[in-house]
């Protein structure tokens, strides 16, 4: 009898998200996600999978963020045929954001091919296409919140809101094996209890083994009142004293729609009507488009400013650039523009042209709104580095740096202690998609205040659902 789950990503790191569980001779993915950092970290999403695709059943998809998604289409390019099965705006948002990824990875390919030509080297071909994206997203099957699927024989999935981004799921999964049952709960990424736009995280009563997320799992975030005041104090100062340009590297799928909807809501009282406001990511609007199509699933607040808003347009001041030569007239402008771009980590996207003609201006801000990896020039930032390298140039870093951490997606220590505390006889919990510092945190307190079983996932360890895990 074989109930197992087997960590082949996010397992002693936050990126590259991927578990597959064993009931018997059937075979089910959770997540298949890009790794993401510096150069080397990025060059594994090259390597094989560590198992056959071919021999994968069914996949299970939390949410569209990247890192969670990205390897779908390259999952599916080496020979798997299954069903991917998630919440239908997480559907909706792969379309773009796969699609994305390709056009990447195609220009990636193309301009290293380039000054592989030149020196004589053998060619790369891209990771993935957008024909491959396409061809991934015939194999999404969308579902629910709250609707009980039987997806294989002896394995029942179930979505429930996350509270993370639009369609963001808990997974719960009743497994079945020679009259073997076992329950377990995959957090996804969890979000924050009063997030913008978003319902709180769906509290699970039940498991046999949990896998949670741990990305914050070392540190508490400031307050929403704190970080409001945080950002209007930003405005104010750069307002107060010269007004140069502000630059926010903001994923495009979340924390761009939660900065334009605090910046619709507190649109006078931080001044925003004295700035001319560019959403400069074609990826970020049209995820604010599919935000919009599927507005049924906010909060009640949320809902009712956003169908006001859409009334009488989201901001009055607001421009929406989808092409590079819209992009680089905005660097023409020398003060009074707040610049939303991609890529949330500045590794890539039109926020590193943004930085290249803002960030060696002592009157120019940065505004850092989400999770950084190791390797990547956002961390490099948040780590108070004096110099940067753009295309092989060195520039300076004058501009001011803001770390706002309480606009984080993700549950810090207390929201992640919380959402497991509503589990009953506290269940074993692998914790996974956290650095080790982090893990190692939330691990100790887990243990000392709840009196939790708690592991911290090791790449490539499998942990058995078929017998009792032992208490650490």
């Amino acid at each position: 009898m074989t109930i197992q789950v087997q960590f082949f990503g996010a397992a002693g790191e936050v990126t590259g998200s991927c578990h597959l569980v064993r009931v018997g001779e059937r075979r089910i993915l959770l997540d298949c996600g890009l790794i993401q950092g510096d150069r080397k970290a990025e060059a594994r999403n090259r390597e094989p999978f560590p198992f056959d695709p071919k021999s994968i059943d069914a996949v299970i998809l939390s949410h569209a963020h990247i890192d969670h998604s990205g390897r779908i289409p390259l999952l599916i390019k080496s020979g798997y045929r299954g069903p991917v099965y998630t919440h239908r705006a997480t559907a909706d948002l792969c379309r773009t954001m796969l699609k994305d990824v390709g056009s990447l990875s195609e220009k990636d390919a193309e301009w290293e091919n380039r000054k592989r030509e030149r020196k004589g080297l053998p060619l790369i071909k891209p990771l993935f296409t957008i024909q491959d994206a396409e061809a991934a997203m015939t194999h999404f099957k969308s579902l629910d919140y709250g609707q009980q699927q039987t997806i294989l024989p002896g394995v029942t999935l179930c979505l429930s809101d996350a509270g993370h981004i639009l369609g963001s799921a808990i997974v719960e999964l009743w497994l079945e094996e020679k009259a073997q049952q076992r329950k377990l709960v995959f957090s996804g990424d969890l979000g924050r209890s009063g997030m913008p736009i978003l319902q709180d995280p769906t509290p699970i009563r039940t498991a046999d083994l949990v896998l949670m997320e741990s990305t914050y799992g070392d540190r508490l975030h400031r307050t929403w009142e704190q970080t409001l005041m945080e950002l209007r104090g930003i405005f104010n100062e750069t307002l107060a004293n010269g007004k140069g340009n502000i630059l926010i590297p903001a994923f495009a799928v979340g924390r761009t729609q939660e900065i334009l909807y605090l910046f619709a809501k507190y649109y006078k009282e931080w001044g925003l009507d004295r700035w001319h406001i560019f959403l400069d990511s074609p990826m970020a609007i049209e995820a604010t488009d599919a935000y919009a199509r599927n507005s049924e699933l906010f909060d009640d607040e949320s809902l009712k400013l956003w169908r006001h808003q859409q009334e009488h347009s989201l901001l009055p001041n607001l421009h929406f650039t989808r092409t590079a030569e819209e992009s680089m007239q905005i660097n023409r402008l020398r003060t009074g523009a707040i610049i939303i771009a991609g890529s949330g980590m500045c590794n890539g996207g039109r926020i590193k042209q943004h930085l290249k003609h803002n960030i060696w201006r002592k009157e120019c801000h940065v505004i850092i709104t989400g999770y950084q990896a190791y390797g990547t020039l956002g961390r490099a930032l948040v780590d108070g580095a004096e110099h940067i390298r753009l295309w092989g140039e060195t520039v300076r870093v004058a501009a001011t740096i803001h770390t706002i951490g309480g606009l984080s997606a993700h549950a810090d220590q207390n929201g992640l202690m919380q959402w497991y505390n509503h589990f009953e006889n506290h269940p074993p919990v692998m914790l996974v998609h956290g650095e080790t510092q982090a893990s190692a945190g939330l691990a100790t307190r887990l243990r000392n205040e709840l009196g939790a079983p708690v592991h911290v996932a090791v790449s490539g360890a499998t942990q058995d659902l078929s017998q009792p895990i032992p208490v650490t």
